[in-house]
């Protein structure tokens, strides 16, 4: 995990003690959380990241196999006209 270490219990006890309820500390608490990336949401990110790798790949692959078999066929039309 890339997230900044953030004491959540610390940060819950501060909010109660100034007064917040404890929906609304938790709710702070998440968008918190979420905010410096150590909620494990931010590893959402990390799996589209990596399906739009391997879609890029793929993509590669099919314009190399385009193009290994278009040179197959000027191969064969300089040895069938030339």
């Amino acid at each position: 995990m890339n997230g900044i270490a953030f004491d959540t219990l610390a940060a819950a006890r501060a909010l109660r003690e100034a007064g917040f309820e404890d929906r609304q500390a938790e709710a702070v608490i998440g968008v918190v959380r979420r905010a410096v990336g150590a909620d494990r949401d931010s590893l959402a990110t990390k799996a589209a990241f990596a399906a739009l790798r391997a879609d890029i790949y793929l993509a590669l692959w099919v314009q190399g196999a385009g193009l290994v078999a278009a040179m197959a066929v000027l191969i064969a039309a300089f040895k069938l006209f030339g």
